[in-house]
C-alpha cells in the first residue's frame, strides 16, 4: 500500500497483561454485564490444573459456572454444536475461553449460535450476518495463535475435510488477559509449535498484500520479540521472562493479522491439517522456508523487515530475503520442529487434494505471490 491507501481500523479489545493477572478475571467478568461463566476448556488444561487454579478463582468470588472441557485440538462444527448445547442450557453468561488456540476459536462459535438458536457451525459462512453472540474473556494459555485479538475462528468441517472460518463482530473477545504464568507449564514440543505459529504470523502479516502501517508496526514488534524468546522459552520452559515476552510477541502478531491477514504458509497449513490432523504449528513449520523462497521475488522488502526485526546483522551480498529465510531455517531447526509431510500423515495421492485445498483457502488469496495449483504442489513435493 502507499501513504494515501484510506484504512479504517477498529481497536481491540481491552488487554490484561503480566503474571498473576488472572485474579482479576471477577472484575474482567462483571464488566461484560454479567454475573455467571460458562467456560470453555480442553480435558488436557483440566488434567495439569490450569483450568483448576481459574475455576478457584471463580469460587473464591462467588461467580456461578459451567464447564464445557471436551475442545478437540483441532475442533469441529460438532465440537463447537456440542459446547453451544450446554451453553444455551446454562442460561445467560459470559463466555470464558481458557487454552490455546483450539479452545479460543471454538469459544467463539460456541458464544455465537448462543445468540443464534437455530443455526449449527456448519452454517458458518451464514452466521457473519447472524444475530449477536454472547460476550467472550479470552485467556490464552499458549504463545501462538494469537486468537484473542479477533472475532473469528478456524474449525473443522470433518464430512468436507476443509476448515471453515466462523465468526462475528460480537464474539471477538472484549478482554484478552494474558497471564504468563499460565503458559510455565507448556511442554517444550508445544511451545514450539505454538510458538512457530506466532513468528509466522509476523512474518506473514509483513509479506501479506494486506499490510498496512499498523498491522507492521504490530508485526515488526511480534517478530523482534518472538524470535529473540522463542529458543529460550523453548530451552528452559520454567524461565517466566521469556514465556511473557513470548505471550507480548504473539498477541502483537495476533493484532497484525487481524489487521493484514495471512498467507501461504497458512493456506498450506489448514489444509494439510485438514487432511491428516497435524497440529497446526507443525503443519506450517512443514512448509514455511519453502513458501518463503516461493514468495521472495514478491516480498523481498517484507523479508528485510522481517531480518531487521530479527536484528539479523546487513547480508554482504545484499539479499536479505535469503539471509531472513536461512535465519527462519536454523529457528526451526533449533526447536527440532520441521517434519517431512510423510512422517506428519500425507502420502503421495494426497497432495494433489491438499495444494487444491490451499489454493482454494482465503488466505492464499493474500499472499504476496499468489500460486496455482501446480505450484502448491511442487511446494509440498519438496516437502514431502
Amino acid at each position: 500500500m502507499n501513504s494515501l491507501t484510506p484504512l479504517s481500523i477498529d481497536g481491540i479489545c481491552r488487554v490484561e497483561f503480566g503474571p498473576g493477572r488472572i485474579d482479576r478475571l471477577p472484575a474482567l467478568i462483571a464488566a461484560t454485564g454479567h454475573t455467571r461463566a460458562f467456560v470453555v476448556t480442553d480435558r488436557g488444561l483440566r488434567a495439569a490444573g490450569v483450568a483448576e487454579r481459574v475455576l478457584k478463582t471463580l469460587d473464591s468470588a462467588g461467580i456461578e459456572y459451567a464447564v464445557y472441557d471436551e475442545v478437540a485440538p483441532n475442533p469441529s462444527t460438532g465440537n463447537v454444536d456440542a459446547g453451544a448445547a450446554r451453553a444455551r442450557a446454562f442460561g445467560p453468561a459470559a463466555v470464558v475461553a481458557l487454552g490455546g488456540g483450539s479452545v479460543l476459536d471454538a469459544a467463539k462459535g460456541i458464544a455465537l449460535l448462543v445468540g443464534n438458536p437455530d443455526a449449527v457451525a456448519a452454517d458458518a459462512d451464514h452466521l457473519w450476518d447472524g444475530a449477536d453472540g454472547l460476550p467472550l474473556v479470552a485467556i490464552p494459555t499458549t504463545s501462538g495463535t494469537g486468537a484473542e485479538t479477533n472475532g473469528f475462528g478456524v474449525i473443522e468441517d470433518a464430512a468436507a475435510h476443509r476448515k471453515v472460518y466462523i465468526g462475528h463482530p460480537s464474539v471477538r473477545p472484549q478482554v484478552a488477559l494474558l497471564d504468563p504464568e499460565l503458559t510455565l507449564g507448556l511442554p517444550a514440543a508445544a511451545t514450539a509449535a505454538t510458538g512457530i505459529d506466532a513468528l509466522v504470523h509476523g512474518i506473514e502479516s509483513l509479506a501479506s498484500r494486506g499490510a498496512n502501517p499498523f498491522s507492521v508496526a504490530y508485526a515488526t514488534q511480534a517478530v523482534t520479540l518472538v524470535s529473540r524468546a522463542l529458543p529460550a522459552a523453548y530451552r528452559d520452559g520454567s524461565d517466566l521472562d521469556a514465556r511473557a515476552e513470548l505471550m507480548m510477541g504473539a498477541h502483537l502478531a495476533g493484532q497484525a493479522l487481524t489487521l493484514s491477514g495471512l498467507g501461504l504458509v497458512h493456506g498450506i497449513g489448514h489444509a494439510l491439517t485438514a487432511h491428516t490432523g497435524t497440529p497446526h504449528g507443525v503443519a506450517l513449520a512443514a512448509v514455511l522456508e519453502e513458501v518463503m523462497e516461493f514468495s521472495a521475488p514478491a516480498a523481498r522488502d517484507a523479508y528485510e523487515q522481517a531480518g531487521r526485526a530479527m536484528r539479523l546483522d546487513p547480508p554482504a551480498d545484499g539479499d536479505w530475503a535469503r539471509a531472513t529465510v536461512a535465519a527462519v531455517r536454523e529457528t526451526s531447526g533449533a526447536l527440532d520442529i520441521k517434519r517431512p509431510l510423510r512422517e506428519l500423515g500425507a502420502d503421495r495421492p494426497m497432495l494433489s487434494s491438499v495444494a487444491a485445498g490451499a489454493v482454494a483457502d482465503a488466505v492464499t488469496k493474500n499472499a504476496p505471490q499468489i500460486p496455482d495449483t501446480a505450484e502448491v504442489l511442487e511446494i509440498l513435493e519438496r516437502t514431502y
